[in-house]
């Protein structure tokens, strides 16, 4: 049986990357991986992981599918996350219960989460990646939000976006449960 030739990763990125009129520095800074490592990669000069491809797929907008096998028609998204199959995060006794519906896929690009508050509970956050905004809706009890130096007391049925590129608290401010859904939108910078 003839052997079959491992994928011309390096010449898949290089090619995905002119079609998109990217430099290695526009890549590197939508990918996370280092214009050093981008180069090498491209000549073939070293073999990648596969997070490490993953990544560069991202910073593409291609499948990892398109670097493996050099094709890269674009595909159209139909994700179905089950309820059984979403993620549950429960933080400390008596603290928040998250639920994520947002497929791993898309996380640090859109994540959508729905999260129960116990009375006299808080969720905070450390500062997420440059200019990334939340998209918070109360769907039972009040909240109060606080980004940086803002804050606000939002109700049932309200709705706030802010960026959380800071540090963030979320706090239920109601005498029982407050529930809310959020979505995080992670800012993409686009470089030509």
């Amino acid at each position: 049986m003839k052997p079959v030739p491992p994928p011309q990763i390096g010449a898949n990125i290089q090619r995905l990357r002119k079609e998109r009129n990217l430099t290695l520095d526009g890549l590197a800074e939508r990918s996370g991986v280092s214009k050093a490592m981008l180069s090498q990669i491209e000549s073939d000069k070293v073999n990648p992981t596969v997070l490490t491809i993953w990544k560069i797929a991202r910073g593409l907008e291609v499948e990892l599918d398109a670097i493996l096998k050099g094709s890269w028609e674009p595909s159209r998204r139909f994700t179905v996350t089950r309820s059984d199959d979403v993620a549950v995060l429960d933080t400390a006794e008596n603290g928040p219960h998250i639920k994520v519906y947002s497929p791993l896929a898309m996380a640090e690009d859109l994540e959508i989460y729905q999260v129960e508050f116990p009375a006299g509970s808080d969720l905070a956050s450390g500062p997420h990646a440059a200019r990334s905004e939340e998209y918070l809706t109360v769907l039972e009890g009040s909240v109060r939000v606080e980004a940086g130096s803002r804050s606000a007391e939002i109700s049932k049925g309200d709705f706030i976006t802010y960026h959380c590129d800071v540090d963030h608290v979320i706090e239920n401010t109601s005498a029982g449960t407050s529930v809310i859904q959020m979505i995080v939108r992670f800012h993409r910078t686009k470089f030509a």
